[in-house]
């Protein structure tokens, strides 16, 4: 029983070999199937963050109510989790971040110490964006906010291997410029200590300016590498198969010279 044909279409041939071309398709669809598991893995961790957000949003709890023993990168629930801040801003001590970007234009992250009234401790708290064009004598707009308020946000915290930037400060006068924001210089420069991990504001809140982080950070990136793997192999197959089984090749080559 012949298994293996061959087609001619102008000058593109090809021989199939049918239980081989099943084999070819069968690894097609399983290297296909496993990238859309990956990014459907993706979807489900965006979606979870989702729904606690939405949670979070309504039942925040005050920030000084989280234990310090809970106070580490290792906790997995600390990444966006939502807490309530009541007290008042440092506006006078406010630190731009340099070379922010929102919607494709460059500016300044600011960030402003923001003093709790239920126990004295200084949060460093990240208000948004703000444009770093600005007319000649204009000063930065950082939009401060006076007397107590109210606020909620999320709690940021960054990747294990993250490292901050290093940068040159001028701490002669307020505000000061950074990089990135290094907590322990920060409290330095105070001279008291600060709660140990940055927090974001949600929206519409005092002090809120144009947020250039996404609302939710869920770690997609993994499944997203791996999906984009697996899509690649498939596509390796199909190249291979029709390169072992045509003469693809040698059209791709052209004819030789002195031919």
């Amino acid at each position: 029983m012949i298994s293996t044909n061959e087609y001619t279409f102008g000058v593109f041939s090809i021989r199939i070999n049918w239980p081989i071309l099943a084999c070819v398709l069968l690894t097609i669809l399983a290297f296909g199937r496993l990238g859309l598991w990956q990014l459907d893995r993706a979807a489900e961790k965006v979606n979870a963050q989702q729904i606690m957000e939405n949670e979070s949003k309504s039942s925040a709890e005050p920030i000084e109510s989280i234990p310090n023993g809970h106070l580490n990168r290792a906790n997995p629930e600390l990444q966006n989790r939502h807490v309530a801040l009541v007290g008042e801003y440092l506006n006078d001590k406010t630190i731009l971040l340099l070379g922010q970007f929102h919607q494709t234009q460059i500016g300044y992250g600011v960030v402003t110490p923001f003093r709790l009234s239920a126990n004295g401790q200084i949060v460093l708290v990240s208000r948004g964006w703000t444009s770093a064009v600005n007319k000649p004598g204009q000063t930065i707009r950082t939009a401060p906010v006076e007397g107590p308020v109210s606020v909620t946000a999320q709690l940021y915290v960054p990747s294990a291997g993250w490292k901050p930037r290093e940068s040159e400060i001028d701490a002669s006068q307020w505000p000061i410029f950074m990089r990135d924001l290094e907590l322990d210089i920060v409290s330095q420069l105070l001279g008291e200590d600060v709660w140990p991990f940055e927090v974001r504001l949600t929206a519409d809140q005092d002090g809120a300016l144009a947020r250039h982080w996404p609302a939710v950070s869920a770690d997609v990136d993994q499944n997203l590498s791996y999906a984009l793997q697996w899509f690649c192999l498939s596509l390796i197959v199909v190249f291979a198969s029709l390169l072992a089984s045509s003469n693809l090749w040698a059209l791709l080559k052209g004819p030789e010279r002195g031919a």
